[in-house]
């Protein structure tokens, strides 16, 4: 959700705060704001370029903390831009998360005589701090945080200290950026690039105190813990647009390099066998498998959802897919053999945490497809396997997509081998993903008909997308995309539910994009076109190259190579993703970042 960047150290301040800002932007662009000591706050409303434009052109200052927005308690003004500050102005705080009972802290904070000036639950907190504060930040901030319910990533200062940040997480990311001259906080490792590589993540119920030259981690007894720093090992290129028009187009083409990074090391090909070192120590569990339940949300759900017809049909484990913010109120019966397999790009999706933590307090093993390093679900699943995609700017996710389409498939290969899939088979498909990233660079050199394409159904006011089998999960992230970034009304089916209600909708103003590549069950797939083309609506269609069927039947096709079955949704996806970036473009909408979205749902 929101984003936090702090720093303290040798440098201005304010030209710090607003680039670590930009680089959260995507986190949410409701409005921003920043806090320097003896100079105040700064708010804007909307992107962090509205903020710059308001600022002294020299704030003095060596230290601040800056905070971009997505709204949920109160509208995006500028009055409920953070940074929010305590009765008596000396402290300032950066929150991202909910306090659940803020309304009656609030209450009794009226009680006491303190004033609101904003609707949000963040100006309870600082109000709070405020109260608490007799000298000692440290003091004030666990005693507040004692009193609440919720989840936050905050950072706070004190006008009497102006050399030091708090900082405290639970539920909610927070990183502290160890730099030769001065140290940093964010809530995204990827925004303290520019300034150092090595980084400490601060763990749920710890708070840390930070200052130009030195670090100190209290732990949840408040003693003093030692934390040694990590090494990032993305570059600052991995960050920027390296001249794309959007960071979308920029991570869509990465999709070749995605899955090389992806598979690197993990294939063994001779073998027809996949190697995911995070699982070896649980291959013999793992291989006795009785059922699966994988949780995830929103494109991680529909990758989630692929894996599940590829671990049942080259596997032979019965899988369940569930949302994560559905999957806490479902009953575990454990049986000894099951497991919960959490899917998430940032590890950070608040409802796919709780997922985990359910599953833990029911004994399952937990496992993790997760691509950021020292993220909490990564560290609170027993076991898994990082993507390894890199960062992931834009709001809506298209390389992390395809990296945990790959993960599945190793997966598949890794657990079906152990489970008697044959050599012949195992050696298919390991070589078949080891060619797939050149497949994926042939699709990719469609774009421009693609774009050809989304501009002329790019004036039409619904779509909806039909596949089936391993495709049907991939038609609803296909909607999913065009809702995101071109804001259409967009749905999605599985083809033979096509006759059972949605039909109705169809008609000459509301066409269909089916994928319908030569698969088992292509025939199916034809007749659900030719019921399509019955009510009048267009047809768009994804084929394997060479299809003659649907030239006839289509009004208008992207052909794409054919490859084993297990690796086509991978490469379907590429076309779809690239169809909703040109319509959201032709209809002139910032596809990097959509209305209302944010980047990393940190909230339940």
């Amino acid at each position: 959700m929101c984003g936090i960047f702090g720093y303290v150290g040798n440098h201005t301040a304010a030209p710090i705060l607003i680039e670590g800002l930009r680089m959260l932007e995507y986190r949410g662009y409701d409005s921003a704001g920043i806090y320097v000591p003896g100079q105040g706050s700064n708010k804007a409303v909307g992107a962090v370029d509205n903020l710059s434009k308001v600022l002294a052109p020299n704030i003095a200052g060596t230290s601040g903390i800056a905070h971009t927005r997505w709204a949920t308690h109160g509208a995006p003004t500028e009055a409920n831009a953070h940074p929010h500050c305590d009765m008596s102005g000396a402290v300032w705080l950066v929150h991202n998360g909910i306090i659940e009972n803020y309304r009656p802290l609030k209450e009794s904070l009226i009680a006491r005589g303190i004033a609101f000036n904003t609707d949000t639950d963040t100006e309870v907190l600082a109000k709070l701090i405020g109260v608490h504060y007799q000298g000692d930040l440290v003091v004030a901030v666990r005693t507040a945080l004692s009193l609440v319910r919720g989840n936050y990533g905050i950072a706070v200062m004190s006008e009497h200290k102006p050399d030091e940040i708090v900082i405290a997480r639970l539920g909610s990311p927070i990183v502290i950026g160890v730099g030769e001259e001065g140290h940093f906080v964010s809530s995204d490792p990827s925004a303290l690039l520019r300034h150092t590589k090595d980084v400490i993540y601060l763990e749920d119920g710890e708070i840390a105190v930070i200052s130009k030259d030195t670090y100190k981690i209290i732990d949840q007894d408040g003693k003093q813990t030692q934390k040694a720093a990590e090494t990032v090992s993305w570059d600052l290129d991995a960050v920027q647009k390296q001249g794309y028009e959007h960071f979308m187009l920029k991570e869509i083409f990465e999709a070749p390099e995605v899955i090389e990074n992806t598979i690197r090391g993990r294939l063994i090909v001779e073998k027809g066998r996949a190697k995911l070192g995070g699982l070896e120590n649980h291959k013999k569990s793992l291989s006795e498998l009785e059922h699966l339940s994988i949780a995830a949300c929103g494109s991680a759900y529909y990758a989630g959802f692929v894996g599940k017809y590829m671990l049942e049909e080259y596997a032979g484990i019965p899988v369940d897919i569930d949302l994560a913010s559905e999957y806490r109120y479902k009953a575990n019966f454990k049986n000894g053999h099951d497991a919960l397999l959490a899917v998430t790009q940032s590890g950070e999706t608040a409802d796919t945490l709780a997922a985990v933590m359910k599953a833990k307090k029911s004994g399952m093993l937990t496992m993790g497809i997760v691509n950021v390093v020292g993220s909490t679900i990564a560290r609170e699943t027993e076991t898994g396997v990082y993507n390894h995609a890199g960062p992931e700017i834009a709001v809506a996710s298209t390389k992390a997509f395809i990296s945990q389409l790959t993960v599945f498939v190793l997966l598949t290969l890794f657990l079906a081998r152990e489970r008697g899939m044959k050599l012949k088979e195992g050696k298919e498909i390991a070589a078949a993903l080891k060619e797939l990233p050149s497949v994926l660079r042939q699709v990719l050199e469609t774009a421009p008909r693609i774009k050809e394409l989304a501009e002329k159904y790019s004036k039409y006011p619904n779509m909806m997308y039909l596949g089936r089998k391993f495709h049907m999960p991939v038609a609803y992230e296909g909607a999913l995309k065009l809702k995101e970034v071109a804001y259409i009304h967009a749905e999605a089916y599985a083809g033979g539910e096509l006759k059972h209600g949605p039909i109705a909708l169809l008609g000459p103003d509301f066409p269909v994009f089916a994928i319908a590549p030569h698969d088992d069950v292509y025939e199916k797939m034809l007749s659900n076109i030719e019921e399509v083309k019955a009510r009048g609506a267009p047809v768009l269609a994804i084929v394997n190259d060479n299809d003659h069927e649907l030239a006839n039947l289509a009004d208008d096709l992207i052909p794409i190579p054919k490859v084993h079955p297990i690796l086509q949704p991978i490469v379907t996806t590429v076309p779809l993703h690239l169809f909703a970036y040109y319509v959201g473009v032709a209809r002139g909408h910032n596809v990097d970042r959509p209305r209302n979205l944010a980047k990393s749902v940190t909230v339940e």
